[in-house]
C-alpha cells in the first residue's frame, strides 16, 4: 500500500461520493418521476438518467481536468501575482490512464503549491464527478414537460464544459475567486446557484409547458416524491461531509450542521404555511427540506451550530417569500420554471453563499491551523465582499453562457418537443407510460385475460 494512502479517508471519500450519486440516481429520478404529471413521469426519469450518464463520460474525457487541473490560460507570470485568466479554467484532458487513476490525488489549482490528497486520484475524480452530474439534473427541473430529449444531451455536454467547469475551477480548483478568499464549502454557488440561474434561462428560451400542464400541475405519486426527498436529505451527508477531503472533525461538523439547518428550514416552512393560512402540504415540506439543504451547502464546515440555525431560518423565509409572492412579479411570472428551481436552488444557493460571509466562524476551518476569513458577526467584512463578487460572477456567467449554448444547440436540433408529442406525453416520446397496467393495450397487448371489454348486463 502506498505510504501516502490513508485508508479511512479513502473509504470515506468513496462512500461520501456514493451518497451524492444516490441523490441523483435514484433520488432525483424518483422525485421528478413522482412530482410530474403521470404522462411526463417516464420522460422526467429518462432525462435524469441520460444526464447522469452523459456527465460521467464528459467528466472523464476532459471535464475533470478543466475544473481541477493545471491552469490552461497561463499568463506566464508568477502564480502569486498572475491575474484572472490564469485562474479561469484548467487544461482539458482525459483521466483514463493507469497513472491517472492510481496516483495520489492532487488539485494543482491556479495559484501556489499543489494540494495533495491522502487518497487516490480516482477517488477524487469520482467524488467531483457526482457533484458535476447532479448540477444539470437540477437545472433540468426547470424545463420538464417540454424539453426535447435529443437537444438536452448535447446541451449538457456543452454546459458542463463551458459553465460548470469554469465555475468549479474559479472557486474550487484553486482559481481566481479561491485565491481572493471566496468560500463555497460544497457548491452553493458552483452547483445550486448556477443550476437555478441556468434552468431559469433555459425555461425562458424554450418557452412554457402546455396551458393544461400549468393549470393542472398535479403530482402523480407523492410516495415517490417522499422517497426522493428522503434520499436527498440523507444523501446530503455525503454531499457536505465529503468536502473536507478527509474523515475529520470538519466532516462531522458539516454533517451535523447540514441536518440542523434542514430540520429548521422544514419546520419554518410548515410554520409559515400555518401563519399565511395555507395547509402544510407535502410539496411545501419538501421545498423546505431542499431550501435547508441548499442554504447550508456553501457554509456547512464554516459556520457553527448557531450559524446553521440562522441560515435555516433566514434562507427559508427568503425563498418562501420569493416562491409565493415574488413569483407573481416580472420577470418570474413570465417564465414557466416547472419545479421552481430558481427559488429552491438559485435563491437558496445565493442566500447561503452570502450568509456564509456573515456567519463564518474562523474556528470552524476544515483543516487544522487554517484561519479562514471571518464572517461579519466575527468581526470581518472582506469575506462577505468576495462572496458578493463570486455570486455575481456565477449569476452572470451562467445566464449568458447558457443562453448562448441553447441558441447554438437550437440551430441544429429543436430545443422544444414537438407540439404533437407534448399533447401525448410519455407514450409519444418513449413508447410507454409509468403505469402501463392501467392501459390494456400496453399492459396486456392481447387484452386483459378474462376481460371481454363488454360489461355484463345488470343482474347477471
Amino acid at each position: 500500500m502506498p505510504h501516502w494512502l490513508d485508508t479511512g479517508s479513502t473509504a470515506w471519500q468513496m462512500t461520501a461520493a456514493t451518497f451524492v450519486g444516490l441523490m441523483s440516481v435514484p433520488g432525483l429520478v424518483v422525485l421528478y418521476g413522482g412530482v410530474m404529471q403521470k404522462r411526463w413521469s417516464i420522460n422526467s426519469m429518462m432525462l435524469t438518467f441520460a444526464t447522469f450518464a452523459t456527465v460521467i463520460v464528459v467528466w472523464l474525457l476532459w471535464g475533470f481536468k478543466m475544473g481541477f487541473g493545471a491552469p490552461w490560460l497561463n499568463s506566464g507570470a508568477h502564480p502569486a501575482t498572475s491575474g484572472f485568466l490564469h485562474g479561469f479554467i484548467g487544461t482539458p484532458g482525459p483521466v483514463l490512464s493507469a497513472k491517472a487513476e492510481t496516483m495520489d490525488g492532487v488539485i494543482p489549482g491556479g495559484y501556489g503549491a499543489p494540494v495533495t490528497m491522502p487518497f487516490p486520484e480516482a477517488a477524487l475524480i469520482y467524488f467531483q464527478l457526482v457533484f458535476a452530474a447532479i448540477t444539470p439534473i437540477l437545472s433540468l427541473g426547470s424545463v420538464l414537460g417540454r424539453i426535447n430529449f435529443k437537444a438536452w444531451i448535447p446541451f449538457v455536454v456543452l454546459w458542463i464544459t463551458f459553465v460548470y467547469a469554469v465555475d468549479a475551477f474559479l472557486i474550487w480548483g484553486g482559481g481566481y475567486f479561491a485565491k481572493m478568499g471566496a468560500l463555497d464549502y460544497s457548491g452553493g454557488y458552483v452547483i445550486h446557484l448556477s443550476a437555478g440561474v441556468s434552468g431559469f434561462v433555459a425555461a425562458a428560451v424554450i418557452g412554457p409547458r402546455l396551458a393544461r400542464d400549468r393549470e393542472i400541475d398535479a403530482p402523480n405519486n407523492m410516495a415517490m416524491v417522499a422517497v426522493g426527498a428522503g434520499l436527498l436529505w440523507l444523501g446530503w451527508n455525503g454531499f457536505n461531509g465529503g468536502d473536507p477531503y478527509a474523515a475529520n472533525q470538519s466532516a462531522a461538523a458539516a454533517i451535523l450542521n447540514t441536518n440542523l439547518t434542514t430540520a429548521v428550514a422544514f419546520l419554518v416552512w410548515v410554520g409559515l404555511d400555518f401563519l399565511t393560512g395555507r395547509k402544510p402540504s407535502m410539496i411545501g415540506g419538501v421545498n423546505g427540506i431542499i431550501v435547508g439543504l441548499v442554504a447550508i451547502t456553501p457554509a456547512a464546515g464554516f459556520v457553527n451550530g448557531w450559524g446553521a440555525i440562522a441560515l435555516g431560518i433566514i434562507a427559508c423565509c427568503i425563498v418562501y417569500f420569493a416562491m409565493n409572492y415574488l413569483s407573481a412579479m416580472r420577470p418570474f411570472r413570465n417564465v414557466d420554471d416547472t419545479l421552481g428551481v430558481i427559488y429552491t436552488h438559485g435563491f437558496a444557493g445565493l442566500a447561503g453563499g452570502l450568509l456564509t460571509g456573515v456567519f463564518a466562524d474562523p474556528h470552524m476551518g476544515p483543516f487544522d491551523a487554517v484561519d479562514y476569513s471571518k464572517g461579519v458577526v466575527h468581526g470581518g467584512w472582506t469575506l462577505l465582499k468576495w462572496q458578493v463578487f463570486a455570486g455575481a460572477w456565477v449569476i452572470v456567467w451562467s445566464a449568458v453562457v447558457t443562453f448562448i449554448l441553447l441558441k447554438i444547440v437550437g440551430i441544429f436540433i429543436p430545443l422544444r418537443m414537438s407540439q404533437e408529442n407534448m399533447e401525448i406525453g410519455d407514450v409519444a416520446e418513449h413508447g410507454h407510460e409509468v403505469y402501463p397496467s392501467d392501459i390494456p393495450s400496453l399492459g396486456f397487448p392481447n387484452g386483459i385475460p378474462g376481460f371481454s371489454g363488454t360489461p355484463e348486463p345488470a343482474g347477471a
